[in-house]
């Protein structure tokens, strides 16, 4: 009898793979060979589920960002205002080494979308449904007097995501054992300002 195959749970697997080796050798070194290697696939067992490496890397960036969502999603549930703005952005911070992982995943992707329409796209809608998550979070705060700072909570959201984006750009360039640049300490100080 034939083996039932899971092709959702064989795409992660191949995700998966494609993280491990960006984290190891770079975007230049992911082949779609050493892929599908690192799966424990043969070559051409990718092809059905990934006809280009461009293919794997897009749904590579929307597995990175539903799984941050899921998570924000996780922490967040039953907090409002300052209590969920802080756990949103800890989540979003590479404080260990999946989020750092995360982060290498992202930065290639970032460069791909400079040329390329549809992934400027995926990023930009992404980027946005963010943005409205922590205008809510900070309008939420600024109801409750948990926010004082006089700037309009549109600039405050860009500012803080700007920082967050800035950190993973930090995180990802950095040597591969390093995982405290003092992030959480900044999102902190940065969020004790707003309610000075």
């Amino acid at each position: 009898m034939p083996k039932i195959v899971d092709h959702d749970e064989r795409r992660l697997e191949l995700v998966d793979a494609t993280w491990r080796i960006i984290a190891r050798q770079g975007l230049e070194g992911a082949t779609m060979r050493e892929i599908a290697m690192e799966a424990g696939f043969a070559n051409g067992a990718l092809k059905p589920y990934f006809p280009t490496k461009d293919t794997l890397l897009e749904f590579a960036f929307g597995h990175v960002f539903n799984r941050t969502n899921q998570r924000i999603a996780e922490v967040t549930g039953g907090k409002s205002g300052m209590e969920a703005l802080r756990a949103f952005c800890l989540e979003v911070l590479p404080l260990d080494e999946e989020r750092v992982n995360e982060a290498r995943i992202v930065i290639p992707f970032w460069q791909k979308a400079v040329n390329d329409a549809q992934k400027a796209q995926i990023h930009q809608q992404s980027m946005a449904a963010w943005l409205d998550t922590i205008r809510q979070f900070l309008a939420e705060a600024r109801e409750a007097g948990e926010v004082r700072a006089a700037v309009d909570d549109s600039i405050l959201a860009g500012q803080l995501l700007n920082m967050l984006l800035g950190a993973q750009i930090e995180a990802a360039l950095s040597p591969e054992s390093g995982t405290d640049f003092g992030h959480a300490a900044q999102l902190d100080g940065y969020l004790t300002l707003l309610a000075a």
